[in-house]
């Protein structure tokens, strides 16, 4: 293991701790409690430590890609512990994603989204997706998936390109039937229980940030 590597675990790891203790107190819960550390904080941490070490070994020899989509990474382990905490990804850092996948493109340092025609591709996808994600969840009633999981695409979109976007989608809705399968067996939740998509995109995303070189 790369000094690199190793250092972006810790780091991460340690973010991941902050990045909970912010999702228990940030948004502010309605009735003005703290959640106490708990199974969240763990998996917040260990997310923490897993996508930086493997932004690492992806981008260790370019620093500057790394460090770009970096960002991205804390910003994705901040929402993967708000959306565990309060089923929310809050708009003050969604949004951002979108204009700062943009400030990357026209400055040239985002290594992925790279010619006007990737940027172009990049922008169908970012709202082609969401949109079909929408019209496919409209039959299973509202709330079947959250408006805050589409701006997240869209931002992620713009970022990782067309391929990726696509296959964010794919290994978050892996992650996601995985997830409740091992929560169903382990009866931590029924068939009728609501469990948030968010953290299995934001699963998904750290994979095709880190891992995928397209479809």
């Amino acid at each position: 293991m790369s000094p690199l590597v190793l250092a972006a675990a810790v780091a991460g790891a340690a973010w991941g701790l902050v990045a909970d203790r912010i999702g228990a107190r940030w948004p502010t819960h309605e009735d003005g409690s703290i959640r106490a550390v708990d199974w969240r904080t763990a998996a917040v941490a260990t997310m923490g430590a897993i996508a930086p070490a493997l932004l690492a070994l992806r981008y260790g020899d370019d620093l500057r890609s790394f460090a770009f989509l970096g960002v991205l990474v804390v910003a994705l382990i901040l929402l993967f512990a708000t959306d565990l905490d309060q089923r929310l990804l809050p708009d003050v850092v969604t949004f951002p994603i979108a204009a700062y996948a943009l400030v990357g493109f026209v400055g040239g340092v985002g290594p992925i989204v790279r010619s006007p025609g990737d940027l172009l591709v990049a922008a169908l996808a970012a709202i082609g997706i969401p949109l079909i994600l929408f019209a496919m969840a409209i039959p299973f009633g509202a709330g079947a998936i959250g408006i805050g999981d589409l701006k997240l695409l869209f931002g992620v979109g713009l970022l990782v390109g067309a391929q990726r976007l696509v296959a964010t989608v794919i290994v978050g809705a892996i992650a996601a039937a995985i997830g409740i399968l091992v929560l169903l067996a382990l009866r931590r939740i029924s068939l009728k229980s609501y469990v948030p998509y968010g953290p299995f995109l934001i699963i998904g995303a750290v994979w095709a940030v880190t891992v995928s070189r397209g479809l």
